[in-house]
């Protein structure tokens, strides 16, 4: 009776076999009212023998269940679903309640044996498909299920998954199947397995879907099975790319990189040991020429990795160099376009093997039990960069040919990441040279202060910055600290710093002024920004890519005054000779390159030994933290007991640096002194003609008591000029003053602030001739605006031996 609805029935059966008592839904079932089967035999009712494990449990008197055909009363059969329970009378006589349903796949056998469509697609289907009952209770399954599971379909009928393997996977499943039943939601589960006998793991997509009848009542569930296990690899090795994607190549460090490419295959279970080997001008950052033929080629070990700890498989540590010598398989792999799989047996990786005693001895089936091998060329750019070593030891599964695809293509993205790395690292050598040519290579020797400093390049992966410092004497035996950043990283920034430094240093040849000097070098900035910004060559107005800011101070040993002016720039902190640190209060000023905007310069009196600390916004400024943590930190480390300028200097890039700086760094220290008063006479004269010769005679007294008498001609000569000028074309107040320093100094100042220029005189002309003599007598001479009008000074050697 096919298309008949399922029906539940209930009997309750004797230890006889007969029927004790007959529901309702049996009724519907079979067509018998109860009456007429009441202690009738229920063999009577099968329309088929029973399954010989229904037979052996009910013989035993054990709970059986599995599908039964019985007899309707109109002599078709119907397969029902039955399980029977035992039970007890009150005299404890045996019992059996006999409980099933129709099966929702199939309401009947059809007539002459044969099945109906329903259950002969489910035997038909090519995917392993099994159908549960609403107690989660296998009804049937396909052949292919069954070979799946390993057992019959007779065994398992009746059965839950459970009580037909109560390990895993099968107490997954069976809570799953219930899941299914109780919400009556589909569920899509995954499973890996590995068989007996195989090496490579299965994986399995299951669907497990609740079946319900017209009214939408859960009345069990179907489980489908489909074989994804080419899905599953292909997506592990798509997984392994796009892990390389994401993780190859985070920074412009070569050997960095080379290890992201190692850590991605071992980490992703593609490989149990890589090494990365790269030519040894790939690791120096220079351009990979041809490789020569049957020539031994030389390699950096970059990197390794191994799912073993320490790498045990290798027997050349990371960062020596090894030889592929001629004719072995990695130098014919290194000069190909494609790597190449191999096997231990093979007679090429034997012989490669053998070529090395150690390599023999530990890269050894017997020992690791290598038994995969691949060898893929790194390549960029058709330039040949390294060789990767892929082995496998404890993953049973062999190189295939898909994994040699995927070795390729994680090989050619990565050797893309390693030959940008390779070209940065080029041109940051280059700019770090760059950098370095530019700036002081030692502190000058200076009477006035002693100077020690420390140039910290930004840390790997980062561009050079524009970060420079300067120490420039002075007339007077004044000096100038220079701090400056510029703006921007890398060759160009590097070089703009060049052309800063030795603006600077022009100027303050002329001894301007801190905020004169600042001023210049402003409209110096606006200018190379004009030329250079990228936004248009001729620019009207500046582009605003080139910038940078500036700290400028001058300290007069003499008068102990130190002038500053900033551009832009932190503040600098002084250190008394007491200990006490404070961040002098100076007028900020905009950074260079903005302009029209004016520079304000501030006037410190120092105290002998005290200590000037000068440093570039790289030192306080962090990722981690905010610059006033940072400003903090310094405070701290000058607050430091009193040492050398180098262990101050050193004590305070341990105290403020937490990691690696992220920006250039300088750091400047100068400890001032004083100028000897003996060393020092000034005279002020009066604005007469007489004054020349008072001058010529005080300054010969004064030389023989220093015992400079061997200058005492040369000099005089000097201040006869220099007092004469200030005479015809200064004013009063006049002044001398001879300073013994590393140089004999004669400085003349005067009311007028006129700038004295030198030119050759004619033959019949009778003047032009003064400054000419100074500046064949000196050794340096010049001139400097001061608040009350100008100073001329001249510089001579001092006598041998002095």
């Amino acid at each position: 009776m096919e298309g008949r609805v399922p029906e539940d029935l209930a009997v309750v059966v004797d230890a006889d076999g007969a029927i004790m008592v007959w529901s309702d839904g049996a009724r519907r079932l079979l067509g018998y009212e109860p009456a007429e089967l009441l202690g009738t035999p229920v063999t009577d009712l099968l329309a088929a023998d029973l399954p010989e494990s229904t037979r052996r449990h009910a013989a035993d008197g054990r709970r059986w269940a599995g599908e039964v055909a019985l007899r309707h009363r109109d002599g078709n059969r119907v397969v029902v679903r039955l399980q029977g329970t035992p039970l007890r009378d009150a005299r404890g006589g045996r019992l059996w309640l006999v409980t099933g349903t129709v099966p929702v796949y199939t309401a009947a056998r059809a007539e002459h044996g044969t099945l109906p469509l329903w259950d002969l697609t489910l035997a038909q289907l090519p995917v392993p498909v099994a159908v549960y009952d609403r107690d989660a209770r296998l009804v049937a399954a396909n052949e292919i299920m069954t070979e799946v599971m390993g057992r019959p379909e007779e065994e398992m009928q009746g059965l839950t998954l459970w009580e037909i393997e109560p390990n895993p996977p099968f107490d997954t499943y069976d809570r799953l199947q219930r899941e299914v039943l109780r919400t009556g939601e589909m569920i899509f589960h995954e499973e890996h397995s590995k068989a007996p006998g195989e090496t490579r793991p299965h994986a399995w997509s299951m669907f497990l879907s609740p079946l319900k009848d017209g009214a939408g009542a859960v009345q069990g569930m179907s489980a489908t099975v489909f074989d994804t296990t080419e899905q599953y690899w292909s997506r592990r090795r798509l997984a392994v790319l796009n892990e390389a994607s994401l993780r190859i190549g985070s920074t412009l460090d070569v050997t960095r990189t080379a290890e992201e490419l190692a850590e991605v295959a071992v980490a992703g279970g593609f490989a149990d040991f890589v090494t990365v080997d790269l030519l040894e001008s790939v690791t120096l950052g220079d351009e990979p020429g041809p490789l020569p033929p049957d020539t031994p080629v030389t390699v950096r070990r970059t990197a390794q990795r191994s799912v073993l700890e320490g790498c045990p498989e290798s027997v050349v540590a990371s960062g020596e160099t090894t030889r592929y010598p001629v004719g072995t398989l990695p130098l014919r792999t290194l000069g190909t376009d494609r790597g190449a799989r191999h096997r231990p047996g093979d007679p090429e990786l034997r012989e490669w093997l053998s070529a090395s005693p150690g390599r023999a001895e530990s890269v050894s089936v017997s020992e690791y039990m290598i038994h995969s091998v691949m060898m893929v060329p790194l390549r960029a750019r058709g330039v040949t960069l390294g060789l990767v070593h892929y082995m496998r030891h404890r993953t049973p599964e062999w190189f295939s040919e898909d994994d040699l695809l995927l070795a390729e293509e994680i090989a050619a993205r990565a050797a893309v990441s390693v030959d940008n790395a390779r070209r940065y690292t080029r041109e940051r050598r280059t700019a770090l040279a760059l950098q370095r040519s530019l700036l002081p290579e030692r502190p000058p020797d200076l009477a006035a202060m002693d100077v020690a400093y420390r140039y910290l390049p930004t840390g790997a992966g980062a561009d050079i910055g524009g970060d420079w410092f300067d120490v420039i004497p002075l007339s007077g035996a004044r000096v100038a600290l220079v701090v400056g950043d510029v703006v921007g990283h890398g060759i160009q920034a590097s070089a703009t710093m060049g052309r800063l430094r030795t603006a600077v240093r022009t100027l303050a040849d002329v001894d301007l002024a801190p905020d004169e000097l600042l001023t210049q070098l402003d409209d110096l900035v606006i200018r190379l920004d004009r030329e250079e910004g990228p936004e248009a060559r001729g620019a009207q107005e500046a582009s605003g890519q080139v910038g940078a800011t500036c700290l400028y101070a001058v300290y007069d040993p003499v008068s102990r005054r130190c002038t500053m002016a900033r551009a832009g720039h932190p503040a600098p902190a002084l250190v008394t000779p007491g200990g006490d640190v404070r961040f002098l209060d100076l007028p900020a000023g905009p950074p260079l390159g903005l302009g029209g905007l004016p520079f304000e310069a501030a006037e410190v009196q120092l105290e002998e030994n005290s200590l000037l600390a000068l440093y570039t916004d790289g030192l306080i400024e962090a990722p981690d933290h905010d610059i006033e943590v940072g400003i903090g930190l310094l405070h701290r480390a000058l607050s430091g007991p009193p040492g050398t300028l180098d262990e101050t200097c050193d004590r305070v890039l341990r105290t403020v640096l937490t990691g690696r700086p992220d920006d250039d760094i300088v750091l400047m220290l100068a400890r001032t002194a004083v100028l000897d008063a003996g060393k020092v006479r000034a005279w002020q004269l009066p604005p007469e003609p007489t004054a020349v010769a008072r001058a010529r005679k005080m300054a010969g007294e004064q030389l023989a008591e220093w015992g400079l008498s061997e200058a005492e001609f040369a000099t005089e000569l000097i201040v006869s000029e220099l007092v004469t000028n200030a005479l015809r074309y200064g004013g009063a107040p006049i002044e001398l003053r001879l300073i013994r320093d590393s140089t004999l100094v004669c400085e003349v100042s005067d009311g007028s602030n006129t700038a004295p220029h030198l030119r050759r005189a004619r033959v019949f002309d009778e003047g032009g001739r003064g400054l000419l003599l100074v500046a064949q007598l000196a050794e340096r001479w010049g001139s400097r605006q001061t608040a009350t009008g100008k100073t001329i000074w001249a510089e001579q050697p001092l006598p041998a031996g002095m």
